[in-house]
């Protein structure tokens, strides 16, 4: 009888942790800087932003359909978030896009900004790698990391990535912030999907 009762009791399930990816524009030599305009980054003197421009109508529709169709929660560096925030509270509100980004819940990363003005804003300080992990094991949607090369890198470092989804433009621009640094941790991934445009960018989708 006690066998029996024993083999009848559930054991608690473990709390899966939520997953973070990084959706991310690079050149064909691997620079993330700058894909959507001059005025996007010129930090370091970059000069060439903008590249990503003749491509974007294809590579658009495919990370409408691949990487932002399910629900997820956002997160940023400062940089990107005010390129974003800057932009997104004002777009037609009838636009799919523009109300699952205003509705989504953000993470920014850093350790100025004391006043989001984006709804559904929360501003990380302190360590941002153990503020990330502690999301991480929260019950939640996907954490999605659009563009932030500088918290990308922390990210990396602290082996933070679950999933990489990458959209590889046909054109070299020869300097400029890149995905992987010399100082990037070795990592074997697995291609879980990848599919080209029309105009030769391609999207690759990385797991660890």
């Amino acid at each position: 009888i006690e066998v029996e009762a024993c083999l009848n009791t559930k054991l608690p399930t473990e709390n899966p942790m939520r997953e973070l990816a990084i959706l991310t524009f690079l050149s064909l030599d691997g620079v993330m800087q700058g894909p959507t305009s001059p005025e996007e980054d010129p930090s370091g003197g970059f000069t060439q932003g903008g590249w990503a421009q003749s491509c974007w109508e294809g590579v658009m529709e495919q990370v409408g359909r691949e990487a932002m169709a399910e629900p997820y929660d956002m997160l940023f560096g400062r940089k990107t978030y005010e390129t974003f925030a800057g932009h997104w509270p004002d777009a037609d509100p009838d636009d799919p896009a523009a109300a699952r980004m205003n509705d989504a819940q953000k993470y920014v990363a850093s350790t100025t900004l004391t006043d989001p003005s984006w709804q559904n804003t929360t501003v990380l300080k302190g360590d941002v790698a153990a503020e990330i992990s502690r999301l991480k094991q929260q019950d939640g949607l996907l954490l999605q990391v659009h563009g932030s090369g500088n918290l990308i890198q922390t990210l990396l470092t602290h082996d933070l990535i679950d999933e990489f989804r990458l959209w590889t433009f046909p054109v070299v621009v020869g300097s400029g912030k890149r995905l992987f640094s010399d100082e990037t941790i070795s990592a074997s991934l697995t291609l879980v999907k990848s599919e080209a445009t029309g105009n030769g960018a391609v999207m690759s989708i990385y797991r660890r």
